[in-house]
C-alpha cells in the first residue's frame, strides 16, 4: 500500500498514466464507445486530479475557498457535468503538468542556495596532545589547532600557524582564481585547500564562522519581500474573489437576459474560473527574486531580501568610505617623527598602546616594536583613536579631534599625520600610507555607466589623504574628518537629494551610515561583523566591481518580475473577455492558466542563468 501511495504521489507517474487513459478515452469516444470512454475519462480524472480535489476539499474545511486548486476543481467537475468530458480531464492534466514544471523550476532556482549548504563542513580534525582527533565542528573551541589537508574545506574561521597552500575561495567570494595562504593569513570557513598541509588556530566557533553567517543571511533573505512580491500577495486577495463573482454573474445573467443557453453560460463561467487562476503571478514573481538572490549568492553578493532589489536599482547616488573600501586597508608606517623623545621610545609607546586594539590600522602600529607592553586600560573612540594606559602613563594615538578632546597642544605637529601624546603632551607623529585598490577607479567608472550620477567619499581620514585617494579613483566630492555621527548625518543629507542612496563601508564606524542609507553595502571580505550585520547587501570579497554587478542583477531581476506581471495579466484579461463573449474555448482557457504560468516561470529562471553567464565572463576576463 505504501508503494502504491508513493507511486501516486509521483508527478511523472500521474502525468503519464493520466495522459494514457485520457488518450485511450478520446480514441474510444471517436470509435463510438462513448460510455466506455466515460469510464476511462473518470479514471484519468481521478489519477490526474485526485490530489487537487483533496486539497480543494481541505481548503474548503479551512475556509480557504479561492485558491487555484479550488477554482480548477470547480471548472473540471463543471465541465464533466455539462458533458464536456475531454475538456474536464484536460484541465486537470495540464494543471498537473504545470505544477510538475513549477516544482522542477523551484528546485532549479534553489540550487545555488542549496549548493551553499555544502560550504560548511560538519567535522574538523583537531590536534590534541600531538594526536589528531575528528570532532564535530560545533564542538571545536576557539584557540584549538586544526589540521586541514588538500581537498578539504576549512571547517571554522582560523589563522594559519604552520604550512602554506593555495586555496579556492569561489564558494565564499565567487572569485575563480585560487590565492595563496601563508602563516599569519586568516581563512574563512568554507574555502577549499587545494594544495599543501595547513595547521590553523581557530578564531571563531562554528556558529559564528563565515560560512554560517552566509547561510543565515541567504536563508533569511527570502523573508523580506520586494514591493512586487507584496503587490502580488495583496492583488491576489482582491483579484480572485472579483473573478469568481464575475463567473457567477456570467452563469446567471446570460440565460436570464436571453443572451445564451444555460449550458453555454455555465461553460463560459467555468472557462472564466480556469483563466482567472493567479498561479502564474503567485509563482513566477517570487521565483524571479528567489533566483536573483540565489544567483547573486553564487557570485559572492548577498542580498538580505527581495526588498533590496528595488532600492538598489533606483539608486542614483553612492557614498563610499575610504579606508578598507576604496583602499586595501593594509597600512604601513612610512615615517616616524618624534617630538622630544627618541624614535625607539615613540615606537614602543605606540606599539604598546595599539597592541590591544582591533582597528585595521592597529596591526601595523603594534608591529613598530618587537617587545610592546600590553596596556592595562584601553578606550577606543570611534573616528578619533585610542587612549591607553601603558606602564602607568596615559598614551593617546589618534587624530586632531582626539587631541582636542584631551586638551593636548598640537602646535608643534607639522606633517598632518597620526598624533601621539603621553600624559597630555605631544610626543610624536606618524605618517601612515594605505594603498588604493587596483580596481577602484574602474569600479567608480562602471557605477557611473550603470546610472549612478553622483559619487561621494565620506571618511574620517584627514582631508589631504582623502582628496589624494578621491583624485586617484575619480571621485569629485569628498567629505573628510567625519565622526560616525557626522557620517550618519552626511548620508541623511544625500538621501534628501536623491532617489535612493547607497553607502559602502566596512568598519564599526560605518555601521550608523550603513543603517541610514537606502541600501547599505558592507565589504564582507575584511569587514567588521557590525557592518555586515547592519548592511542590506554584503559583498563577500573586497572587489568593488561587484557593486555595479549587484546593481545589474537587481535591474534584471526587477525587469523580469515586472514583465511577468504585465504579461500574465494582459493574456489572462484578454482571454477572459474572449471567454465572456463565447469566442474562447476551454483549451484556450487552459493555456491562459498553465501555458502562461510555464512561460512566466521560464522567464523567472533567467535571473539565475544571467548570473551564471556573468561569472563566466568575469573569470575569462581575469
Amino acid at each position: 500500500m505504501k508503494k502504491l501511495i508513493s507511486l501516486y504521489n509521483n508527478d511523472l507517474f500521474r502525468i503519464i498514466s493520466g495522459s494514457g487513459l485520457f488518450l485511450s478515452a478520446i480514441i474510444l469516444e471517436l470509435a463510438g464507445a462513448r460510455w466506455v470512454a466515460l469510464g476511462f475519462y473518470i479514471a484519468a480524472l481521478i489519477i490526474s486530479g485526485g490530489r487537487v480535489f483533496f486539497d480543494a476539499v481541505r481548503g474548503l474545511i479551512r475556509r480557504d475557498l479561492l485558491d487555484e486548486k479550488f477554482l480548477m476543481s470547480i471548472a473540471s467537475i463543471g465541465a464533466f457535468v455539462i458533458g464536456e468530458w475531454s475538456e474536464g480531464v484536460a484541465v486537470m492534466i495540464f494543471f498537473l503538468v504545470g505544477e510538475a514544471f513549477e516544482h522542477h523550476a523551484v528546485r532549479r532556482s534553489r540550487s545555488s542556495i542549496r549548493s551553499l549548504m555544502s560550504i560548511r563542513p560538519d567535522e574538523a580534525s583537531v590536534l590534541i596532545d600531538g594526536e589528531e582527533e575528528l570532532m564535530d565542528a560545533d564542538d571545536v573551541e576557539v584557540g584549538s589547532t586544526i589540521v586541514i589537508r588538500p581537498g578539504e574545506r576549512v571547517p571554522l574561521d582560523c589563522t594559519v600557524i604552520s604550512g602554506s597552500a593555495d586555496i579556492d575561495t569561489s564558494a565564499m567570494t565567487g572569485e575563480a582564481l585560487p590565492r595563496p595562504a601563508r602563516i599569519g593569513d586568516s581563512l574563512d570557513s568554507g574555502v577549499i585547500v587545494l594544495s599543501g598541509l595547513l595547521h590553523c588556530r581557530t578564531d571563531r566557533t562554528a556558529d559564528d564562522s563565515a560560512a554560517s553567517r552566509i547561510l543565515e543571511l541567504v536563508e533569511n533573505a527570502t523573508e523580506n519581500k520586494s514591493k512586487e512580491e507584496s503587490f502580488i500577495t495583496a492583488f491576489s486577495r482582491v483579484y480572485t474573489p472579483i473573478v469568481v463573482i464575475c463567473a457567477v454573474l456570467l452563469a446567471v445573467l446570460l440565460p436570464v437576459l436571453g443572451l445564451s443557453s444555460v449550458e453555454d453560460s455555465i461553460y463560459r463561467a467555468l472557462m472564466f474560473l480556469v483563466i482567472s487562476c493567479p498561479c502564474a503571478l503567485v509563482i513566477s514573481v517570487p521565483m524571479a527574486f528567489f533566483g536573483g538572490i540565489g544567483g547573486a549568492a553564487s557570485r559572492g553578493i548577498l542580498f538580505k531580501g527581495g526588498n533590496i532589489f528595488t532600492r538598489l536599482a533606483r539608486a542614483d547616488v553612492i557614498a563610499l568610505d575610504k579606508t578598507g573600501t576604496l583602499t586595501s586597508g593594509s597600512f604601513t608606517v612610512r615615517e616616524i617623527i618624534p617630538y622630544g623623545i627618541s624614535q625607539e621610545e615613540l615606537s614602543l609607546l605606540v606599539a604598546s598602546a595599539e597592541s590591544g586594539s582591533n582597528h585595521p590600522i592597529a596591526a601595523s602600529l603594534a608591529a613598530l616594536h618587537g617587545s610592546p607592553t600590553p596596556p592595562t586600560e584601553l578606550d577606543e573612540l570611534a573616528g578619533e583613536g585610542i587612549v591607553a594606559t601603558v606602564c602607568g602613563e596615559r598614551v593617546a594615538v589618534g587624530n586632531e579631534r582626539l587631541m582636542a578632546r584631551l586638551a593636548v597642544d598640537i602646535s608643534a605637529a607639522c606633517r598632518g599625520g597620526l598624533l601621539v601624546s603621553r600624559d597630555g603632551v605631544l610626543v610624536g607623529e606618524l605618517i601612515i600610507s594605505d594603498k588604493v585598490k587596483p580596481e577602484a577607479a574602474e569600479a567608480i567608472e562602471s557605477l557611473s555607466s550603470a546610472g549612478i550620477r553622483r559619487a561621494v567619499m565620506i571618511t574620517g581620514d584627514k582631508r589631504k589623504n582623502a582628496e589624494a585617494v578621491a583624485e586617484a579613483v575619480g571621485i569629485g566630492e569628498v567629505l573628510s574628518e567625519l565622526s560616525p555621527e557626522e557620517k550618519y548625518k552626511a548620508v541623511e543629507a544625500l538621501i534628501a537629494e536623491s532617489r535612493a542612496t547607497v553607502y559602502v563601508g566596512d568598519g564599526i564606524n560605518d555601521a550608523p551610515a550603513l543603517a541610514a542609507a537606502d541600501v547599505g553595502v558592507a565589504m564582507g571580505g575584511i569587514g567588521q561583523d557590525s557592518a555586515i550585520e547592519t548592511a542590506d547587501l554584503v559583498i563577500m570579497t573586497d572587489d568593488l566591481m561587484r557593486i555595479a554587478e549587484a546593481r545589474r542583477i537587481a535591474e534584471r531581476t526587477l525587469s523580469i518580475a515586472r514583465f511577468n506581471i504585465v504579461f500574465a495579466l494582459a493574456v489572462k484579461l484578454s482571454i477572459m473577455v474572449l471567454g465572456a463573449f463565447g469566442i474562447a474555448n476551454m483549451w484556450l482557457a487552459v493555456f491562459a492558466d498553465v501555458g502562461v504560468a510555464v512561460l512566466a516561470i521560464l522567464n523567472s529562471m533567467r535571473t539565475l542563468l544571467v548570473s551564471r553567464r556573468g561569472l563566466g565572463r568575469r573569470a575569462a576576463k581575469k
